[in-house]
């Protein structure tokens, strides 16, 4: 061989001895980082991988693929059956999604209109002052109030079957609405329980009839269904448990419902991928963009006010980078899809355990893969502001009892370390100090998602007492108003016992004073809780208020049974 040509070669085979070492090495790195990240993953669920524990599957995806998918914990306590991706899950409200699509899809085909008033369809609706609207039921801003919740107040315990027409009644016995269409946003599951009805009085299917020919046939999502019959057997299927009140192991916490629409979706890791990726190449027909664009657009309140909420999917932020997610919950299953669409990154967890928070998890789960693409601190979970120091007397002038007119609950404020303490809503809350009137806490949750809320204090002349204006996230503020708290003698607490009843939740109370507390008796959601005296003719059970009312001879003829989170205030009658 010429010399030249010798010397060639002998760079030619350096050359490619080099790119295939540098490529080996970038190759070993890459692995190296992947198998880092995904030890960092499998110590998040480590609590619960192991075979007398619940637990979850997960699939991360990047990039129109599954780059890890996994399962943890048992499907079947009895059973000693693992969990893998291919388990199927209770979703919860992520159900709410694939309703909300169905009736995007029914509205191109002309079946329906958005802004149809929903009477059109289910006629026994009470004829409001203001129509409700199909869109008003898709962005929670019916002022219906929430049917899950008026099941707990007229003792309809979740272990027992319930049909559609029970609760459409009860949802019909309702003579007022929180709030006028429109103008505000209440996440209420009636809204979606009534879109699965209109979905089959305008399509002839039933919602699991159409989901299924609509979207998941075309979406070959082969193992998911809505299950609007409990007793039908779904392969694979984890069971739901709770944890038990003693905390000492688990508890079967599975659904006997064949309500649909606001939830009643069972589904898989594996399928829920095939949905995600859909909203990046739509499948489901009609004009491809126009449908993904419309069901990722959030509504608006009449004000003009832009919401969180699309189409059962909430648009909104994490760390500076645009999120879609959306949790559920139901029984002893909770879930979360979360996804960065400019990433092409998603985590879907879908868990078996109500003691898992899937919401913190998956974002735990970003955070490790996406790290250096975050612009900043989500200002949702960890407040940007500084706090200050305050003088110990700053902090005890403001200590001391609050109340809460709209529910009649009881804020207990205490100075401690720095810091006003809150016990409320049946936990401890610590508030820092912004400035001398304003304070802040992170500790607070809205639908498992960390909010901040803030206490802001201020004082009106003649009154030389501090008010406090209470902001919990987005929520409207709430006044809590100092107060002196009643303390009735147990002759007192004797006018307050009898029977009250309710024709809007068709339920009788029976009030009972024992052992020098009041109770109610066979109300589930009320078992063993004492009314607690708050101001005078006001008492608290847990989260619901009390304010009972006299008549023109001060004997007792009623209470009102207030709600503040749901905005609700409920009469009852006294009858005995």
């Amino acid at each position: 061989m010429h010399r030249r040509s010798l010397r060639c070669a002998l760079f030619t085979v350096l050359t490619v001895g080099i790119c295939v070492s540098a490529f080996a090495g970038v190759a070993s790195a890459q692995a190296a980082s992947e198998s880092s990240a995904i030890e960092k993953v499998n110590r998040l669920f480590a609590r619960w991988d192991k075979t007398d524990s619940p637990g979850c599957a997960l699939a991360i995806i990047k990039d129109g693929q599954i780059i890890y998918k996994h399962g943890y914990g048992t499907a079947d306590l009895e059973r000693n059956v693992p969990i893998t991706p291919a388990t199927v899950f209770d979703i919860g409200s992520i159900a709410k999604q694939f309703t909300a699509m169905s009736i995007a899809l029914l509205a191109r085909q002309g079946k329906l209109s958005l802004d149809d008033d929903i009477r059109k369809y289910i006629p026994d609706i009470p004829n409001y002052a203001n129509i409700i609207t199909i869109r008003n039921l898709i962005y929670h801003t019916s002022g219906l109030r929430d049917y899950s919740q008026l099941m707990a107040l007229a003792g309809m315990p979740d272990e027992n079957h319930y049909s559609y027409s029970q609760v459409i009644d009860l949802l019909t016995r309702q003579k007022e609405l929180t709030f006028k269409p429109g103008d505000q946003h209440l996440y209420s599951n009636s809204g979606y329980l009534l879109l699965s009805v209109i979905v089959k009085k305008a399509s002839g299917q039933s919602l699991r009839e159409f989901a299924a020919e609509n979207i998941f046939k075309r979406l070959e999502m082969n193992n998911t269904r809505f299950v609007d019959d409990y007793t039908f057997i779904v392969k694979n299927r984890a069971i739901g448990y709770s944890t038990r009140d003693d905390g000492n192991g688990y508890r079967l916490a599975s659904s006997v419902s064949d309500l649909v629409g606001d939830g009643g979706l069972l589904t898989t890791v594996e399928d829920l991928f095939l949905w995600d990726q859909n909203f990046y190449e739509n499948k489901l027909g009609g004009v491809r963009k126009e449908l993904i664009d419309q069901v990722l657009t959030p509504g608006k309140l009449n004000n003009g006010a832009i919401l969180e909420y699309a189409f059962g999917q909430r648009i909104t932020e994490y760390k500076g980078l645009p999120i879609v997610r959306h949790g559920g919950e139901s029984g002893g299953y909770v879930s979360e899809i979360i996804r960065f669409p400019a990433q092409r990154f998603a985590v879907i967890l879908l868990a078996s355990t109500d003691s898992m928070n899937a919401a913190r998890i998956t974002k735990q789960v970003a955070d490790i893969y996406l790290a250096d693409q975050f612009k900043q601190v989500d200002s949702k979970e960890l407040p940007t502001q500084k706090f200050i120091n305050l003088p110990a007397k700053d902090l005890e002038d403001k200590a001391g009892t609050y109340l809460n007119p709209r529910n009649g609950a009881v804020w207990r404020l205490a100075a401690k370390d720095g810091k006003l303490v809150a016990n409320a809503r049946g936990g401890e809350f610590q508030f820092s100090p912004l400035t001398n009137t304003k304070f802040l806490s992170t500790q607070f949750q809205v639908m498992t998602v960390p909010v901040q809320t803030i206490l802001e204090f201020s004082k009106s002349s003649p009154n030389p007492r501090w008010t406090a204006t209470l902001t919990i996230g987005a929520q409207p503020p709430v006044t809590l108003e100092p107060a002196d708290l009643a303390t009735p003698t147990p002759a007192q607490l004797a006018e307050y016992a009898g029977d009250y009843f309710s024709d809007e939740l068709d339920v009788t109370y029976k009030i009972r004073l024992e052992n020098g507390n009041l109770f109610i008796k066979d109300i589930p959601a009320f078992n063993g809780l004492p009314l607690k005296p708050t101001v005078k003719d006001s008492f608290v059970a847990g989260g619901p208020g009390f304010s009972f009312v006299r008549d023109s001879q001060r004997k007792i003829s009623g209470f009102t049974l207030r709600l503040a989170m749901q905005r609700t205030n409920i009469a009852f009658t006294k009858r005995r």
